[in-house]
């Protein structure tokens, strides 16, 4: 409590401080332009290297595909020249920053497996920190994600996809923690990217499991046939807000602690003094430690989300059937229709 106080008075003081050199006149940074530029996404690919204060931008390549003749022209705006979208006849399949670091966290990811299997059969026990650290990650996905959430019997199916989007989406995040690199998952393309493959996946095991006179069945929501009209919009509804739950969860998380860290160690230029680094700069390794911590929850709770839709879908098939064996009525201490979990 003491040392808190200290550092809330410590930050009066910088401010104060801070005020006076701001009216004097001194020199102020663009901090928010700062901020927006660098967790946005971009064409080019700036740097600085080592023990200079060089900067370097590697411009990546613009790839533009007009459905017709001047549909790829670039508009000025007030931000700038804007590829018109894919609405004005103009397909942008350009390389940008984020994908450069999706690419690179799925090598990354790829590296690290290779590097860390068990290529001798005969020795089933892993050997060394991070092939151990790799199973413990892989049983926990498998044993408290995959089949608690989906079941003992549809589970391990699923398993392979909830691994990938676990470690992919760990990568990712971790990435953006390293110097000169970027949050893949602070864009919204890619988490609604990785949200479209889980829907895909959640509508394939409804199908899988109910058939597909099942599934639209199960659009219906067992109502009478005068209800349909309210259900049936109700129930497409709700298909398409997981998927949405899924992209602005991770994208709004992983967006807000870059912000939040890169606004920490903004407040050194915006107030304009140095001894606003004397609290500002332990705040913001504070916040760089928790988005360790949160790397790692935001791949869980994508993964957890995801077996927890997927097992939805399961259980529509167990639900169709119970509605097939006993008319409308529920099997005594049968598979819920709302969660996996009851199959495990």
């Amino acid at each position: 409590m003491r040392k808190a106080m200290v550092l809330f008075a410590s930050l009066i003081a910088g401010s104060a401080l801070a005020a006076d050199a701001a009216a004097e006149g001194e020199h102020k940074e663009d901090v928010a332009g700062y901020i927006l530029h660098h967790v946005s996404d971009s064409h080019e690919y700036e740097f600085e290297i080592p023990l200079s204060h060089e900067h370097k931008s590697i411009h990546l390549p613009e790839i533009l595909i007009p459905f017709h003749e001047g549909a790829c022209a670039k508009v000025s705006t007030d931000h700038g020249e804007v590829v018109p979208g894919l609405g004005a006849g103009c397909l942008d399949l350009s390389i940008t920053k984020h994908t450069v670091m999706m690419w690179l966290a799925a090598a990354l990811l790829i590296l690290f497996i290779l590097g860390f299997s068990n290529r001798d059969k005969s020795k089933l026990v892993p050997r060394g920190v991070g092939a151990n650290m790799f199973e413990m990650l892989i049983v926990f996905v498998r044993d408290e994600l995959a089949i608690k959430n989906i079941g003992k019997e549809e589970g391990p199916r699923y398993v392979p996809y909830l691994l990938t989007a676990f470690f992919f989406i760990l990568f990712m995040n971790m990435l953006g923690l390293v110097p000169w690199m970027a949050t893949a998952t602070g864009n919204l393309a890619i988490t609604a990217g990785l949200a479209i493959c889980t829907f895909v996946l959640t509508q394939v095991a409804g199908i899988r499991a109910a058939g597909l006179g099942g599934y639209l069945g199960h659009l219906t929501g067992g109502v009478a046939p005068w209800l349909w009209p309210i259900m049936i919009p109700v129930e497409i509804l709700g298909l398409f807000t997981k998927p949405f739950a899924l992209t602005m969860r991770l994208f709004a998380n992983m967006l807000a602690g870059h912000i939040v860290l890169f606004f920490l160690l903004g407040l050194i230029f915006m107030l304009g003094h140095p001894a606003v680094a004397l609290v500002s700069v332990p705040f913001a390794m504070g916040i760089y430690l928790l988005e360790l911590f949160v790397a790692f929850v935001q791949a869980y709770v994508f993964t957890m989300l995801s077996a927890l839709f997927i097992g939805m879908g399961v259980a529509m098939g167990h639900h169709h059937d119970a509605h097939g064996e006993h008319g409308h009525g529920h099997k005594e201490g049968g598979p819920s229709h709302d969660h996996g979990r009851a199959h495990a």
